[in-house]
């Protein structure tokens, strides 16, 4: 179907001009709504090599490109193995989302290290990117009227609420608790990127966006996730890029 990964998002991950730790596929086609004109978001790591770290002439700590490839619109990020801990080590859940992907077209060791370091890393204090994240769409959604951020929207609630709960990364619209609406807006949005949100399910949404955002506030108020991460996870974390820094790009798919 026309909304899967093409085969060729690998290779166009590896064109970036150092070793990656991962790539893997985030935005419309990790949420489960990806359209028929959807952009193809890649998210990646990529590893410096140590003399671009600490010399005079460093390399960029986060590389973007794009493009079109077989009508399909690329964008692509990729940040340095450093500042992605840095970032694993905060309340950025995009990070967490990116880096947990099952849509995975670059995958090393490394990559299967920090996927398991990563559960000891989350907080209840991920709910405020989720929560911040839902009000940049939601005004968005009012400006637009467009169903695509309706369902980032939607989406964005029920991945903080479950991610509180649970503890569990699901990113996957259509693998939450959605409302009974939400694979009838899928399908429209597949057929239409930009397209309107129908007039008469508004009134439901307003209701179950104030109800999902109510939610995810009291699931981080009830969580047992801890307040900060895991120190135990955040010295194996520093341990994991000074350890790839000083190997060099042997410790990733060399080029």
């Amino acid at each position: 179907m026309t909304t899967e990964v093409p085969e060729w998002a690998g290779q166009i991950a590896t064109d970036l001009p150092y070793p990656l730790v991962f790539a893997t596929v985030s935005g419309a086609h990790l949420y489960g709504f990806a359209s028929v004109d959807s952009d193809l978001d890649l998210r990646a790591s990529h590893v410096l090599p140590a003399a671009e770290v600490v010399g005079l002439r460093t390399g960029p700590q986060t590389l973007q490109a794009d493009g079109l490839r077989d009508g399909v619109e690329l964008d692509v990020v990729s940040h340095d193995l450093l500042k992605f801990a840095r970032l694993l080590n905060s309340r950025n859940g995009y990070v967490l989302e990116q880096l947990l992907s099952p849509l995975v077209v670059v995958t090393t060791p490394v990559h299967a290290e920090l996927t398991a370091l990563a559960p000891r890393l989350v907080t209840r204090n991920h709910a405020y990117h989720y929560l911040g994240f839902a009000a940049t769409q939601e005004k968005l959604f009012a400006k637009t009227g467009e169903l695509k951020p309706a369902l980032y929207l939607l989406r964005v609630l029920l991945t903080g609420r479950h991610l509180m709960r649970t503890g569990e990364v699901v990113a996957d619209l259509r693998e939450l608790d959605a409302p009974a609406y939400v694979p009838d807006l899928i399908a429209a949005k597949r057929a239409a990127e930009h397209g309107p949100f129908p007039p008469d399910v508004r009134a439901a949404l307003d209701h179950d966006v104030a109800r999902l955002r109510t939610d995810l506030e009291a699931a981080r108020d009830a969580s047992r996730l801890p307040d900060q991460p895991d120190p135990d996870a955040v010295g194996a974390l520093h341990d994991l890029v000074v350890r790839v820094r000083l190997t060099g790009p042997a410790a990733a798919p060399g080029r």
